[in-house]
């Protein structure tokens, strides 16, 4: 059994604050793919924020202000970072939410986190070393994508980048990894591979059955794997789950092809914690984080990390 990541908390503000890892309650991390308008922004946070408070679960609302991956040049991309941002700070005001965002570029890290509580890495540069030392100096929380060209023990070598301004509150998702041409896979190896670097692990389900241009000029999707693999990876221990929904997946502005409708995900969210739930019955005692203090060393040494499995695999 893998010992609990150490603990750390997101404070979006007096009195909301979602502790992460140790032997805490599974969190969500649910969202639009991005912000399409202030009133959508704002309603789909608000409608969010209930389920949350519903179900009393701990919840970061997420929203990308700029899309700067999409596959067409003529892909709606997003407000763009001073209106987005400015989205952002009154969506967090309203709703007392934490706030994830991603960034793209290093000049944005600054001004992102200003307003948001977690700042995020995208998959396709979470080997960025200067972003991911930005972020870090940053003192935000930092989420890291894992690339879908990483293997699970590499992820680490990206941790240990953030790691190095001091900050170690990390959180590392997985989001599938390439398999041919315009496909996906979730190894569920990988979930207890990377739990064992020491910091909380997250599924980011609806990127993970996503078809990567697999409908020409965007990415297409096989929804209808979402809930099987969501209800499988918190069987297998997760810290969180990563949820992209729309009001209207049929008519979205980015991603829609795996981005299930809002109104159907409270079933889903509820089986999500009984087995997580039933999973955390068998973890050991959370170790205690003191602070900036606290430590995380892997017990995964680097060669094993980056050699270890594969010399497994039968050439």
């Amino acid at each position: 059994m893998t010992d609990p990541p150490l603990p750390f908390s997101v404070c979006a503000s007096p009195g909301r604050v979602i502790r992460l890892g140790g032997n805490s309650p599974i969190f969500f991390i649910v969202g639009p793919c991005v912000i399409e308008s202030e009133d959508h922004a704002m309603t789909m946070a608000e409608r969010v924020a209930r389920i949350a408070f519903d179900l009393g679960v701990p919840l970061i609302f997420k929203a990308s202000y700029d899309k700067a991956n999409r596959s067409s040049v003529s892909s709606y991309r997003g407000p763009g970072l001073a209106e987005g941002l400015r989205i952002l700070a009154k969506i967090k005001g309203r709703t007392g939410l934490p706030i994830l965002t991603d960034v793209h570029e290093i000049s944005h890290v600054a001004p992102a986190a200003e307003v948001c509580d977690v700042l995020q890495v995208p998959a396709f540069l979470s080997r960025q070393t200067d972003l991911l030392i930005a972020v870090g100096r940053s003192g935000r929380v930092v989420n890291i994508k894992k690339g879908q060209f990483l293997s699970p023990w590499d992820i680490g070598l990206a941790a240990e980048k953030v790691a190095s301004t001091g900050n170690e509150k990390i959180i590392l998702t997985e989001r599938g990894t390439s398999f041919g041409y315009q496909n996906l896979v979730v190894d569920m190896r990988s979930f207890p591979i990377m739990r064992k670097l020491g910091y909380p692990v997250v599924f980011d389900v609806t990127h993970s059955v996503q078809l990567p241009g697999g409908a020409g000029n965007s990415s297409g999707g096989q929804p209808e794997f979402i809930e099987p693999l969501a209800r499988a990876g918190a069987a297998v221990g997760i810290e969180g789950v990563f949820l992209e929904v729309h009001d209207n997946p049929a008519r979205p502005l980015s991603d829609g092809t795996n981005a299930p409708a809002l109104a159907g995900r409270r079933p889903l969210l509820q089986k999500i914690l009984r087995l997580a739930s039933l999973v955390r019955e068998g973890d050991p005692p959370a170790a205690t984080a003191t602070g900036a203090d606290a430590t995380r060393k892997s017990p995964v040494p680097a060669m094993e990390r980056r050699k270890g499995p594969r010399s497994r695999v039968n050439r």
